[in-house]
């Protein structure tokens, strides 16, 4: 027997089990105290952190609206694809998938290891707007810590050829160029949220409540004619490759309700393919594009002479030898005469006849007349990137600077505003706000110059396109046509290039009650022939012509082949 078992059980203090039992009650004090201050004065932070764990918000996309032209033919629509996203710690991939899912995105295997070696991130994109077909295979896989969710892309029927109109989207869904930019807030829509429940594999196991409701974007109808777009299209892509020219634009307004009917240029683009996308390509260089306006600008100057009362279309202007020298700088005529009519500066476009009138003008008015026009403020259309062009204040012309303002140079413009100011001959007189949205309603115009002087000039710009003009190339079996020519060196650094032209024309038809203004800009004609009337009065021809069918306006003209002797020589004109 043992000592202790001899001396029997050994007694505790008492003190010490006092101190156990007054340690754990304390400890469930303390824990009851903290029980009560989470579960009855703090509830707010255990239930941020279990909602945290299951709960999520996650946002509806909006569906954008359409686009559609005048007959309401698609231009751009948007289509349900998914995007694969991933939770980089979570996934669970073999050699083997993670093999065919680089494959079936698209990637490189190297790309995807990167973007999944991060498992500090909780959220990934591996690729974003991919075929839904793609995203069922992807899945199929079954590759734990990748997960879908539905988006939209932007499908544009129309290309190239209406690609500088519409514009087109970004990955997420919004406006970067175009019509599609200029008007995102309505074509976009606003995006609604849900809040879910999801397990512990990301699945939505229960929808609770909706937060938000989405609101579609609303579609869109434009002005614009597909057929007449596509028609302009096709005439200035042949007319800039046949004159090996830099580039080229045109434009195509409703006289009546000043809608925008059509709008190209080229170089264009692919929206659908933006892979290899250049900025010449991305210029809308009707809209943006500035150049002088050459001798388009001749019939302003002539018009507010006649306003003014200065001269009438039969007043004889001396242009002796075709030249004019004022202060060391010589201006010439490309058909030298001894003098000429008024009619006649714009049929022959004589640059000495056009400065003498412009001499003989308070350049305050010439000043106000071209800003009425439009000239030096941007046009409002509503468009991205639209130039106001450069006209400087009257009071700082030289008196050879407002000569040869009266034939394009030294005022800047673009296509556009160009275009627009012709309506002025179009309206008897009024100048018409444009719109790139159908209205089917006429325009409220502005009065600028008297009916009488409007169409005397219009007059003189029919006789400018008939033989012994100008621009006989831009006539059209069975209607009456009115226009002028602009060949205009162009400017490169502050300096006038010498062998760089920009050759333009812009006219209106039927003249006799006109119905439509087209303007062509062809820049850099390198193929021999650089001339307005050579260049791009065939163009305008084409477009004008096949529009008028399309629109069946009622001709008023005969219908006969045109004969056009002599017509390359006749279409020289001043530079």
């Amino acid at each position: 027997m043992s000592v202790a078992s001899a001396a029997g059980p050994v007694r505790l203090p008492v003190w010490r089990a006092r101190l156990v039992l007054t340690v754990l009650l304390a400890a469930f004090a303390v824990l009851a105290g903290r029980s009560v201050y989470l579960q009855a004065l703090k509830t707010e932070f255990l239930q941020e952190k279990g909602e945290a764990r299951y709960s999520r918000v996650l946002e509806v996309p909006a569906t954008r609206g359409r686009i559609l032209d005048r007959a309401g033919e698609a231009l751009a629509i948007s289509t349900p694809v998914k995007s694969v996203w991933a939770i980089p710690e979570d996934v669970q991939a073999s050699p083997e998938q993670r093999k065919k899912l680089a494959a079936l995105l698209g990637m490189e295997p190297r790309e995807l290891a990167r973007k999944l070696s991060d498992e500090a991130r909780e959220f990934v994109y591996l690729k974003r707007q991919i075929p839904p077909e793609t995203a069922q295979r992807v899945a199929e896989l079954g590759v734990p810590g990748l997960y879908q969710h539905r988006e939209f892309r932007r499908y544009y029927p129309g290309g190239e050829t209406m690609a500088h109109v519409v514009g087109f989207t970004g990955v997420d869904d919004a406006g970067q160029e175009g019509i599609e930019l200029a008007f995102q807030k309505s074509l976009g829509g606003l995006a609604g949220s849900r809040r879910v429940i999801k397990d512990r594999l990301g699945q939505v196991v229960e929808d609770v409540e909706s937060i938000r409701e989405a609101k579609d974007g609303k579609d869109l109808r434009l002005a614009i004619d597909g057929k007449i777009q596509s028609l302009a299209f096709g005439a200035l892509k042949r007319a800039v490759a046949e004159h090996r020219a830099k580039a080229g634009a045109i434009v195509v307004l409703d006289a009546g309700s000043g809608e925008v009917l059509a709008l190209a240029n080229v170089p264009s683009y692919n929206p659908n393919n933006r892979a290899r996308l250049s900025g010449a390509q991305l210029r809308n260089r009707v809209i943006t594009d500035l150049f002088e306006p050459g001798s388009t600008l001749k019939p302003f100057t002539v018009a507010l002479a006649l306003e003014l009362g200065k001269v009438t279309p039969q007043t004889v202007i001396p242009t002796p030898s075709g030249a004019l020298t004022i202060a060391n700088y010589t201006i010439h005529d490309a058909h030298p005469a001894p003098s000429l009519s008024v009619a006649q500066v714009i049929q022959k476009s004589s640059n000495v006849g056009a400065a003498k009138i412009a001499l003989a003008l308070p350049r305050e008015e010439m000043h106000d007349l071209f800003r009425a026009l439009g000239f030096g403020a941007q046009p409002q259309l509503g468009f991205p990137g639209e130039a106001a062009g450069r006209l400087r204040e009257a009071r700082s012309w030289r008196p050879i600077e407002q000569a040869t303002m009266a034939y394009g140079h030294g005022i800047s413009v673009s296509l556009i505003q160009l275009a627009r100011a012709y309506t002025v001959f179009a309206r008897d007189g009024e100048i018409i706000p444009l719109t790139l949205l159908k209205s089917g309603m006429p325009a409220t115009g502005r009065r600028v110059l008297s009916a009488e002087t409007a169409r005397a000039v219009r007059a003189m710009l029919e006789a400018a396109v008939q033989a012994g003009g100008t621009a006989p190339l831009a006539r059209v079996p069975g209607w009456r046509v009115a226009g002028k020519t602009g060949t205009a060196h162009k400017q490169e650094d502050g300096a006038y290039a010498a062998h760089k032209y920009i050759a333009s024309f812009v006219g209106l038809a039927p003249a006799s009650d006109p119905r439509l203004v087209v303007a062509v800009m062809i820049d850099e004609p390198s193929a021999g022939k650089y001339y307005g009337g050579v260049v791009a009065a065939p163009v305008f021809a084409q477009v004008m012509q096949g529009a008028l069918r399309l629109m069946e306006v009622p001709h008023d003209a005969p219908l006969t082949p045109l004969e056009l002797p002599g017509a390359l020589e006749g279409a020289k004109e001043s530079t």
